[in-house]
């Protein structure tokens, strides 16, 4: 694809020679989010942060990623704070904030927003996160991440554990993967499975997938365990929510019995899914993924505003 002035919205907008090319600007990049060098590369450049939902990491890292490579940002955080709670639209919104900025990173809470919002846009457009939908940076961050401790991505297996029925971490990161030579195995209650699209999508690309709600048994088969949330705010209902709470923990002790080499991600938040006492062993890795959150969009910044 050509990235100058692009939207991102969806992971599958990318071919496995983009995100390639992802990675290697993310890694001449990384010195500068870890904070060992500086860098103006996009000075004179503004970003928006329009975060209508609650973020913390993808807020931050898209500001950091900015900051640290010279730019400025604007931002909007909450949906009282901004006009959409007066009724206007996200294309009028698009339209307006293109005259203050230079790039949008866009988090709502409805499946498809972010799309609505990029037909108003004369700027390129971020997707951070679209309800139930997407995250196509996160799923950027969670393939650099494996690439990063594993050397590789093509024969691994990775189990994606929780709510994938909602996890717009999962729907990207599945996608994604489907350019690469792995198998996936999903772990979760049969009421939160994968979507049928999703996975009839792996089917044609020729991914082998399979699905069980044995973790254990996952564990011990995996390469990559991408843990997930149970997500409060994707249930109609408190009781529903706290059916399937706590359904899938990870301890210390079942990740040492069942595959002690085994790389344990998680986009996080973590709401009681992965036990502290993980954090000590040397595959916890979800802090470290967090971190390369920084380093990714530092590369997507530079690559449509045409500074790499």
């Amino acid at each position: 694809m050509e990235f100058l002035n692009a939207h991102i919205l969806s992971s599958q907008q990318f071919d496995r020679k983009d995100v390639e090319k992802i990675i290697k600007v993310a890694r001449e990049l990384e010195p500068v989010a870890q904070k060992k060098l500086t860098s103006d590369l996009l000075r004179g450049k503004l970003l928006a942060s329009l975060f209508y939902e609650p973020s913390t990491r993808t807020r931050l890292s898209f500001e950091a990623a900015m900051l640290r490579l010279g730019g400025k940002v604007a931002s909007v955080v909450g949906m009282e704070n901004s006009s959409i709670k007066k009724g206007e639209t996200l294309y009028d919104t698009a339209r307006i904030v293109s005259f203050y900025s230079d790039v949008v990173a866009i988090r709502y809470s409805e499946s498809g927003s972010t799309e609505a919002f990029s037909e108003g846009a004369t700027v390129p457009v971020i997707n951070a996160g679209d309800g139930a939908n997407e995250h196509p940076t996160q799923a950027l961050t969670d393939i650099f991440t494996i690439a990063k401790e594993r050397k590789t991505v093509d024969g691994m297996t990775i189990a994606m554990v929780g709510d994938l029925k909602y996890g717009r971490t999962v729907h990207s990161l599945a996608r994604l993967l489907s350019r690469y030579s792995v198998k996936l195995i999903f772990v979760s209650p049969p009421q939160l499975a994968m979507p049928q699209e999703i996975k009839h999508h792996l089917q044609e690309k020729g991914v082998f997938v399979e699905e069980t709600e044995n973790l254990e048994d996952a564990i011990r088969r995996s390469d990559v365990l991408y843990m997930t949330r149970i997500q409060r705010e994707r249930f109609s209902d408190e009781a529903t929510y706290k059916r399937f709470h706590g359904v899938y923990v990870l301890t210390k002790g079942l990740v040492e019995r069942c595959n002690p080499h085994v790389l344990l991600l998680h986009p996080l938040p973590r709401c009681g899914e992965i036990h502290p006492d993980v954090d000590a062993l040397d595959g916890a890795g979800y802090f470290r993924q967090a971190g390369n959150g920084v380093s990714v969009r530092m590369a997507l910044l530079s690559l449509v505003l045409g500074k790499m």
